[in-house]
């Protein structure tokens, strides 16, 4: 499968969630959704050497890393260091409103210098051999979206960017918080589909607002190539994801069920211990696992209150999914 067919459906970047234990989980639900880093900032890999950022397993490809930063020197840097750690794709993050994003002069605030982002790209696209994306949104403050995005495409893709994913609400530089900026001002996928359908050669996936499966296939029914989820894949990952091969990608249901996941989680968390790190790495990212079911609080509460303990392994695992068992024999 074309990485252009795997971004049918993807997982959004999500600041301090979608590092490399989440990925892993969520690979066990999809094989076909293409996952996402969390935003990297290019000077932490060009200057501050944070390679151990880069690190993944093999079984979460395809993958993509996502950037963050405005100098086109730094983020080919990035970018090759990117392809070298093995990434199928690179993405420049140009939706980001928090106020840390805002002082490096990055994130949404680079709506307002497309072509600033255009050098950012071209630079990208002449250094690596994998995929340069964006990720942006249809505006910031004061900007007209209708003015805005068409015109912000057009110089991101004459510098050669073929894929983008666009976040269908305005941000607010000043005035918002980050969260607020999930919520305010309304969508617009209208505007999304029309600048879409300006550019026909252009791969474009929603984001923003999507909130189940069901509504991705709609919106890939209305026209868009692709659809990004973030915080609903998150929380609810069974509900969102367990099914998307056979919703989106036409595959053969392979759904598994909340337990199945757990244990096939079980290998994979017993090296990263042996290998030095804690429980609470992994499973802090497992929390939503049984989101909606029986057993959701009995599984959320183990393993919050105990994965953090010292000596915390697989067994605790085992002990959560032996309590769901015997709280439903009692039920019945």
């Amino acid at each position: 499968m074309q990485l252009n067919q795997h971004a049918r459906f993807s997982i959004a970047p999500m600041m301090d969630w979608t590092d490399r234990h989440c990925r892993f989980f969520h690979r066990q639900f999809s094989e076909c959704a293409l996952l996402y880093t969390e935003m990297i900032t290019a000077p932490a890999l060009v200057y501050g050497q944070a390679f151990h950022l880069l690190e993944f397993s093999p079984d979460e490809h395809p993958v993509a890393l996502q950037l963050g930063g405005s100098n086109p020197e730094e983020l080919a840097r990035a970018a090759r260091l990117g392809e070298e750690a093995g990434f199928d794709e690179v993405n420049l993050n140009v939706g980001c409103p928090s106020d840390r994003v805002q002082s490096g002069a990055f994130g949404a605030v680079l709506m307002k210098d497309p072509g600033l982002v255009a050098e950012c790209c071209s630079a990208m696209i002449d250094a690596v051999d994998i995929e340069v994306t964006v990720k942006c949104r249809i505006g910031v403050d004061d900007q007209k979206p209708s003015e805005a995005l068409p015109e912000f495409v057009s110089r991101v893709s004459r510098a050669g960017v073929r894929r983008m994913t666009v976040h269908a609400r305005k941000a607010w530089l000043k005035g918002l918080s980050p969260k607020q900026n999930r919520s305010m001002p309304p969508l617009d996928y209208q505007l999304v589909l029309n600048v879409k359908n300006m550019f026909p050669d252009l791969h474009m996936s929603a984001n923003g607002g999507v909130g189940s499966i069901e509504d991705a296939k709609k919106m890939l029914e209305m026209g868009f190539d692709g659809v990004m989820l973030g915080r609903a894949a998150y929380q609810r990952p069974v509900d969102v994801l367990a099914n998307a091969d056979e919703i989106v990608f036409d595959r053969p249901n392979s759904a598994k069920r909340p337990e199945q996941v757990a244990l096939a989680m079980l290998p994979y968390i017993r090296e990263h211990i042996e290998s030095g790190g804690k429980l609470h790495q992994i499973t802090r990212h497992m929390l939503g696992l049984f989101s909606g079911r029986p057993g959701a609080k009995i599984w959320r509460r183990i393993l919050s209150e105990c994965a953090n303990t010292p000596g915390a392994d697989v067994n605790l695992i085992k002990y959560a999914l032996s309590k769901i068992e015997m709280s439903r024999m009692e039920v019945a």
